[in-house]
């Protein structure tokens, strides 16, 4: 194995002159002029952008530009994908301090390319033209004006050598980007293209708009809740999630050993190659992160239809992938992960607003919050595939890695697959807070060497670490299962006294969940549980014990309702850390005098107890 550890090789290997940059304008004329309503991609991407850091939100590529064509070729292939897509005509326009409901389809228009001609050849060229792209994501896109691509063309002494591009994610996601790179290059070569796709943004909206597109959103949304009612609401809580601060480097595997293991694991088993790493990934993120079921995001789902395979627009919405991994051997969990993905993939298509609802609601119930801490795009399976933008360094490797730039990071582990033959070809960040250089190398490995094995033989879950390297998280003694969620009792013990102005606060895991169970149903004392969707905060079939947390109120008149409220609304600033809210409050007056065993909070005379969802109970004084 090569291993580039500690070594950034996408430096931007910058000219030693700069050159002035050159403007051209670029006009095109003669599209069709439309205008309707958002996809249900669409909203869910703006709502990102306007939200969130641009350069985390926008895509880039980089186009290398085949020897002989001319700058008035590249130009008149740019005009030529500009009238040819839709999406790329698009606008949205809005009300200052709103969000857009509406997009606009110009019958014609202009976008500018920048210019930057270089009298000498930047070292590493392709390098220095992805520093270029990367560069062009800062700075949010003006939706309601601004053509969605940001194109500088590299030249050397005039001649077009790179087009780096930034796009805007409401228009355009990584396949997409793909597509148009693929029709650039035919363009370029002299070839015709066939017609577009015929499944436009618009009539995408109106499918989704339609009674059938309204019922398969709200299957949708049902089968999320199910998800975010019963499964670990984070992969990796874990002690070391709370060293995070939102970045990673990209770690990218290249090996041919890793493709003839997924080929060979796939005869083996007979299953499709797709279905063999995906079930392998799951299960090596669930065994690292001790956890019964990985939970991932697989946000390349709605391209597997026909009609939206190549479409030139933005269908990012997550497919939500809960796979159990409680099997005995590897076999097992392939059989049962082409079900489950099929699953999540049928309900991809969702009202992002209304799905926020619901999860801010149903983690309200349930006491916790939803994080989004696995995300993995297999692109080798569709059509176009937006490969890394990095000179292929290591095709003939083995198994060889290499680490690239850090990025902003909305997640915990986040893989792309970008291809599975002749070589296996995945990019990784994970949260360094998390994974450590060797262990992020280590994972990968560890990965192929799963897959080696499962060529092999049907490779027992147990048997993990030993055959992977790879260790399930460590967790002090202080650490339990809640609700089938890891959380640190002494965790949600700070976070509560914090969350009520520092009253003191003694937080214990309940000895009987079927107390507690009896007491959230509405037969102890503790009244009816709460309403949403006919299912209560909890717990569920087969939970672990829950959290009782003692708080002493002195004058302050707080309320169980109070208590889960404040803690609630902490609880995303502890996100990672272990913190879920107690089953039941109990509130008293002032703590025990004396320190140490929890019984002496059990002896104090209560003043009112309570889930903090529902009806309280007072008692008399």
């Amino acid at each position: 194995m090569n291993s580039a550890a500690g070594k950034d090789t996408m430096h931007q290997n910058p000219p030693r002159t700069p050159p002035a940059p050159r403007t051209v304008t670029v006009a095109y004329a003669g599209g069709d002029e439309r205008r309707g309503p958002l996809t249900m991609g669409q909203a869910n991407m703006i709502r990102c952008i306007l939200r969130d850091d641009p350069e985390h939100i926008n895509n880039h590529d980089v186009w290398a530009i085949p020897p002989g064509a001319g700058l008035d070729a590249v130009l008149d292939a740019l005009r030529t994908l500009a009238l040819r897509h839709e999406g790329l005509r698009t606008t949205f326009p809005h009300a200052p301090g709103t969000a857009p409901v509406e997009q606009v389809v110009a019958a014609g228009g202009t976008f500018t390319v920048t210019v930057l001609d270089h009298t000498e050849h930047p070292e590493e060229r392709a390098r220095y033209a992805e520093s270029v792209a990367r560069g062009a994501r800062v700075g949010r896109f003006a939706l309601d004006r601004e053509f969605p691509l940001r194109i500088s063309l590299l030249t050397h002494r005039g001649v077009p050598v790179h087009a780096a591009l930034a796009s805007s994610h409401a228009v355009t996601d990584g396949s997409a980007l793909a597509v148009l790179r693929e029709e650039f290059l035919a363009l370029l070569a002299g070839e015709e293209l066939p017609a577009p796709a015929p499944f436009a943004p618009l009539d995408l909206a109106a499918e989704e708009a339609s009674p059938a597109g309204k019922r398969k959103s709200d299957a949708s949304l049902r089968y999320w809740e199910r998800i975010i009612r019963t499964e670990p609401q984070e992969m990796f809580a874990e002690p070391r999630a709370a060293g995070a601060d939102g970045r990673a480097r990209q770690l990218t595997l290249r090996s041919r050993r890793g493709a003839r293991a997924l080929a060979g694991a796939a005869r083996r088993t007979g299953n499709p190659e797709a279905t063999v790493l995906l079930a392998a990934w799951c299960a090596l993120v669930a065994h690292r992160a001790g956890q019964d079921s990985c939970v991932t995001a697989v946000p390349t789902s709605n391209r597997f239809h026909p009609r939206t395979a190549r479409s030139v627009n933005t269908l990012s919405q997550d497919a939500l992938l809960c796979l159990d991994v409680r099997v005995p051997s590897f076999d097992t969990l392939v059989r049962t992960t082409w079900g489950a993905a099929l699953n999540a993939y049928k309900h991809s298509r969702f009202d992002s607003v209304r799905l926020w609802e619901m999860i801010d609601r149903v983690t309200g119930e349930r006491g916790s919050h939803f994080a989004r801490d696995v995300v993995f795009n297999d692109v080798s399976v569709l059509p176009a595939t937006l490969l890394s933008a990095a000179p292929q360094d290591s095709v003939s490797a083995e198994l060889d890695l290499v680490w690239g730039p850090f990025q902003a990071l909305p997640t915990r582990v986040l893989a792309f697959t970008y291809e599975t033959a002749p070589q296996l070809h995945i990019s990784l960040w994970a949260d360094p807070a998390l994974f450590a250089p060797q262990e992020a190398e280590g994972f990968l490995t560890g990965l192929v060497q799963l897959l080696e094995a499962a060529a092999d033989r049907d490779v027992p879950l147990d048997s993990l670490t030993g055959l992977t390297g790879v260790g399930p998280a460590e967790r002090g003694p202080d650490w339990t299962r809640v609700d089938g969620c890891w959380a640190s009792p002494r965790a949600v013990r700070d976070a509560l006294s914090e969350a009520v102005g520092g009253l003191p606060v003694h937080v214990e895991a309940d000895r009987d969940a079927g107390v507690a169970a009896r007491a959230e149903a509405g037969t102890g004392t503790d009244g009816d549980a709460a309403g949403g969707s006919g299912a209560g905060p909890g717990p569920y079939p087969g939970s672990s014990p829950g959290l009782t947390a003692y708080i002493a109120r002195g004058a302050t008149g707080l309320t169980p309702a109070g208590a889960h409220a404040a803690l609630m609304a902490a609880v995303p600033a502890h996100g990672g850390t272990g913190v879920i809210a107690p089953r039941r409050y109990v509130l008293v007056e002032s703590p025990p005098a004396e320190a140490g065993p929890s019984g002496a909070w059990h002896r104090l005379p209560i003043i009112e107890e309570g889930t903090g969802r529902s009806r309280q109970v007072r008692h008399e004084r």
